[in-house]
């Protein structure tokens, strides 16, 4: 799935003062150096030809054999490594079928054509067909609507133009929302089937020259990719919340509520053109059309018919994560847990094994390190997952398999995706933001010779200076102050999900981006060794960089003392998220306000063009002032804790004795996991983070403190009263695990 993180385009917390931290020792200083001594760009280019030469989609005998290289490779540089195998439903396509009927019959879809230059394009009989997984087959002809982004703000839209999708397939174009609410919205609005097209506006030639001239997508180019509905619960659809073992009980297909119900099939602009160009109906104007040359219309007039089938085996499919372990030396049961998948639609050569091989990269230099002599304090895994790409299925089901362990031992969870070239981007939990900046100042920029946080914080100023990027003051404050930058909270749509979403693990996120063109031919045949190597990230120097950012983070988190936690970050991100919410509900009582106003005095009617009939929008309930007084409270006890515990460990926290040390760490190892809610989510119950979640209509985007906000936003005001106070009661817990952890240190 590889959502690429970013430190400039997620939402942005305030500058926390904190305190100085301890610098970082020169023994540590030399054990990193001689970690980065081990990491090889030529490596990583020798395995990503090797591991991207077949397709790699679940079931893929070449997937299946580079999880076996990699068991081999793990035990070769002295790691204890093995293959974990789950048994999950995965629908494999049998036959695809979109055909125009009317005004013309012309034959759509079918496999990607080969491309110049590009040595994979042409080995693509063992690859499946451009599919998108976990949709619901069947065989549908209907009238055309074309729905903008096909998110809830455009069916608003074509209910005031009185267009209706009831019995019709609707063409959506990817952007704006999260892949697999588009077909599940259309299915909400009663749509019989689903089409998923990119627009050169977002992804072709309006970006950039395409492919093979550059690395934008080519017309014939199809982002493939998951339909299911993941914010519901990721993984196995059949096992939620328990392993997908041989022995597991499972839920039926026709029972799973993520499995969609109508047919969905992903298509390049260059067919799409042919459907749309030929619609008529209201005119789509503005943000609402794409970059094809020629008038945009809505359809739903009868005039243009489409035909549409899919046909798959559903089966029981084996996946293999490869879990690599070197066991810690004084805390054996305190774990740092290290992942990144290694399944890709087709070829996958920068989504996902670009960052794959980062991490074999990783793997081989500390395993060069235990070979000289060394042993970390705390035990450190190294996990190559399967089945990410259509349900983050490998990672889930070994979190859910392993659940209590994991609760047990896991200080934290580091992932990567894809990887490119330019920017350092981090997500994740807060509290960790501190050690992240530490690290990308230590970090050198392969291209430029700067530190990574030093060029980041450039870009920052430069773009403000220009105008040409987000000028958010915090961040430019930051950037010109030379302080922390900060990192962006994370949603879902990669293997950090279950970690920090199910069972309350602090994750962080990373990747490098924003100068690279990999996202012209994401999910498609053409994610290329070819394609990467030329356009994303020639040479992998980003990927030595890659290695060298999650390598130190997780050498500095397995010989410290204790975790080097921050937690004013956290709570000062909280009420940041908190300051925004209630905000929301300010602003939607205003707007209701005058929405009415303007539904009572008729002027929706008497705005509306009498000969382009514009309907006024539905009547809302207006928006009551939400219980939020004790939720407010909450979390300025929270900010008071996590203060006074940062103030007292930086006075007194270098010399604590053995026993105390323990006591310590015992108390704050698992305290992420007092931020969950027993029972989840509204409707969601699977995810029981109170701070972070996937939206429920956003998908890969993050929504904090979601239990509230959500419901504000979807006008759910007793869910919003009631999370209130269930996310008070999870800050007062943690705040609470803070306050104890402080008493464990000396006064004064």
């Amino acid at each position: 799935m590889a959502v690429r993180p970013s430190l400039l385009a997620l939402p942005l917390i305030a500058l926390v003062a904190g305190t100085a931290p301890a610098a970082v020792s020169p023994e540590q200083k030399a054990l990193e150096a001689r970690f980065d001594a081990g990491i090889s760009s030529a490596d990583q280019l020798e395995w990503l030809k090797r591991m991207a030469s077949a397709p790699n989609h679940v079931g893929a005998p070449h997937n299946k054999a580079n999880a076996e290289a990699s068991v081999a490779l793990f035990k070769s540089w002295g790691w204890d490594a093995r293959l974990e195998t789950f048994s999950v439903l995965y629908p494999t396509p049998i036959s695809t079928t979109v055909e125009l009927i009317a005004p013309d019959r012309i034959p759509l879809g079918g496999q990607e054509t080969a491309v110049e230059g590009d040595a994979t394009s042409r080995k693509l009989a063992d690859a499946l067909p451009p599919y998108v997984a976990y949709q619901g087959d069947g065989d549908v002809t209907g009238d055309v609507v074309y729905v903008n982004f096909g998110m809830p703000a455009d069916y608003d839209h074509l209910k005031r133009l009185g267009i209706d999708v009831k019995g019709k397939i609707v063409v959506a174009r990817y952007g704006a929302g999260w892949r697999g609410l588009k077909p599940l919205l259309a299915q909400m609005h009663g749509a019989i089937g689903c089409i998923i097209y990119s627009d050169p506006a977002q992804d072709g030639y309006a970006i950039g020259d395409t492919y093979p001239k550059g690395g934008a997508r080519p017309p014939q180019g199809v982002q493939r990719g998951s339909v299911m509905d993941m914010p519901i619960y990721p993984g196995d659809p059949l096992t939620p919340g328990i392993g997908a073992t041989e022995g597991a009980k499972r839920l039926t297909r026709e029972t799973a509520p993520t499995i969609l119900k109508i047919p969905v099939l992903p298509m390049g602009y260059g067919d799409a053109e042919k459907i749309l160009s030929r619609l008529g109906g209201p005119v789509a104007t503005g943000a609402m059309r794409g970059a094809l040359p020629f008038t945009y219309h809505f359809g739903g007039d009868g005039g243009v018919q489409l035909r549409l089938a899919v046909k798959s085996e559903w089966k029981q499919r084996a996946i293999y994560d490869v879990v690599a372990t070197l066991k810690g030396s004084t805390l054996p049961d305190e774990w740092i847990v290290r992942g990144n998948h290694h399944d890709g639609w087709v070829f996958g050569a920068g989504d996902p094994l670009s960052g794959n091989v980062a991490m074999l990269s990783e793997a081989k230099a500390l395993g060069a390190l235990v070979k000289a002599g060394w042993r970390p304090k705390r035990t450190i895994v190294y996990a190559s997952w399967d089945g990410e790409e259509p349900a983050l299925l490998g990672s889930t089901e070994w979190a859910e398999t392993h659940a209590a362990e994991l609760q047990k031992k896991a200080v934290i969870y580091i992932n990567t995706d894809g990887n490119g070239r330019g920017f350092l981007g981090a997500q994740g939990s807060h509290g960790w933001q501190h050690l992240v900046n530490r690290v990308a100042e230590d970090v050198t920029d392969p291209e430029t010779g700067a530190s990574v946080a030093d060029r980041l914080r450039a870009n920052i100023r430069a773009d403000a200076a220009d105008g040409t990027g987000r000028s958010d003051p915090v961040a430019l404050a930051a950037a010109e102050k030379g302080a922390d930058l900060p990192i962006g909270p994370l949603g879902s749509g990669s293997d950090y999900t279950a970690f920090i979403q199910h069972l309350g693990i602090p994750s962080i996120n990373l990747g490098y981006g924003g100068e690279d063109e990999g996202d012209g031919v994401y999910h498609s045949a053409y994610d290329s060794f070819d394609h990467f190597t030329r356009f994303d990230d020639p040479g992998l120097l980003y990927g030595a960089a890659l290695s060298k950012t999650a390598g130190r983070l997780v050498l500095r988190i397995a010989e410290a003392d204790t975790p080097p936690v921050r937690f004013a970050d956290f709570a000062t991100t909280v009420g940041r998220y908190f300051d925004e919410i209630r905000k929301l509900a300010d602003d939607r009582r205003g707007e209701d306000g005058k929405r009415g106003a303007l539904l009572a005095d008729g002027s929706y009617r008497l705005a509306s063009d009498p000969l382009k009939p514009l309907g006024a929008p539905e009547t809302l309930a207006a928006t009551p002032h939400v219980e939020l007084a004790v939720l407010a409270n909450a979390v300025d006890r929270l900010k008071a804790a996590a203060t006074a515990y940062d103030a007292a460990y930086a006075s007194k926290g270098a010399a604590l004795p053995a026993a105390t040390r323990t006591q310590l760490n015992a108390k704050l190892r698992d305290i992420d996991q007092t931020l969950l809610i027993a029972q989840g989510l509204p409707g969601r119950p699977w995810f029981r983070n109170s701070v972070y979640a996937p939206g429920r209509l956003t998908g890969y985007g993050a929504k904090t403190l979601p239990g509230v906000r959500e419901a504000i936003e979807d006008r759910r005001f007793d869910d919003a009263n009631a999370y209130a106070r269930l996310t008070a009661e999870a800050l007062t817990r943690y705040a609470q695990r803070l306050e104890e952890a402080r008493a464990l240190l000396p006064a004064g």
